[in-house]
């Protein structure tokens, strides 16, 4: 059986229930929400035992990004959302704020559960190793990055991004490649979204952001001069 437990944040019950039946039949304990200010209620009383929240982003009283900004003030939770939009504005925007995934509505439950095993199997990896690039040194453990020592705080697909840069250093990786190995699924968006996650985590790793390249008509690679 498993035991994490994932919070359910979504306005409509008839979502609720129908996530909570297919989850449940995974093992998974759920915890429901029907709108903004219960889930930080939630969120705040149960946070150390929540290893996934799925988001809803039209929601009475807090929508989906208000949560979400406060959540990833203190947290780094993966966090899928529930959008009906499927603007790619919408979708670069929440990465940004640190989403992890998403997925439109309507939505396929088999794909979300899917999509939910694969985010948790990377997040709960029980791996206890740490390596060094020049200053940037990533403990894949505690999924924690730091930079001269100094820990630099990155969303889960920040993290994955630039682990896979570092796992494939010296290596120009085309944008397709990055989607398929990053984002593990097909992604039906374009290659802008990793374009502006390459452009934050440049940001955060200040001065050594500059190892990473970009490599004009092919993609990224992770090099030190």
């Amino acid at each position: 059986m498993n035991d994490t437990t994932i919070l359910i944040v979504d306005d409509e019950s008839r979502i609720r229930k129908l996530l909570r039946d297919f989850l449940a039949k995974e093992g998974y304990k759920i915890l429901e929400a029907e709108d903004g200010e219960k889930a930080l209620e939630l969120y705040e009383e149960n946070s150390k035992k929540i290893g996934l929240i799925l988001l809803d982003v039209m929601m009475p009283k807090l929508d989906g990004w208000s949560v979400l900004r406060q959540i990833r003030q203190g947290s780094k939770v993966p966090v899928i959302m529930l959008t009906a939009r499927g603007e790619e504005q919408d979708e670069l925007f929440g990465f940004e704020l640190g989403v992890d995934e998403y997925i439109s509505k309507p939505f396929s439950p088999k794909l979300l559960v899917a999509r939910i095993k694969a985010i948790l199997s990377r997040t709960q990896s029980d791996k206890n190793e740490t390596k060094d690039y020049a200053g940037i040194k990533i403990d894949v453990d505690a999924r924690k990055v730091t930079v001269d020592g100094k820990q630099v705080e990155l969303s889960l697909r920040e993290y994955e991004l630039l682990k896979y840069l570092l796992d494939n250093e010296n290596v120009a990786l085309s944008r397709d490649k990055i989607l398929n190995n990053v984002w593990n699924y097909d992604y039906y968006g374009d290659s802008r979204t990793i374009d502006s996650h390459i452009k934050k985590i440049r940001h955060k790793l200040g001065k050594k952001g500059k190892y990473i390249k970009t490599m004009r008509g092919i993609g990224y690679k992770f090099e030190v001069d």
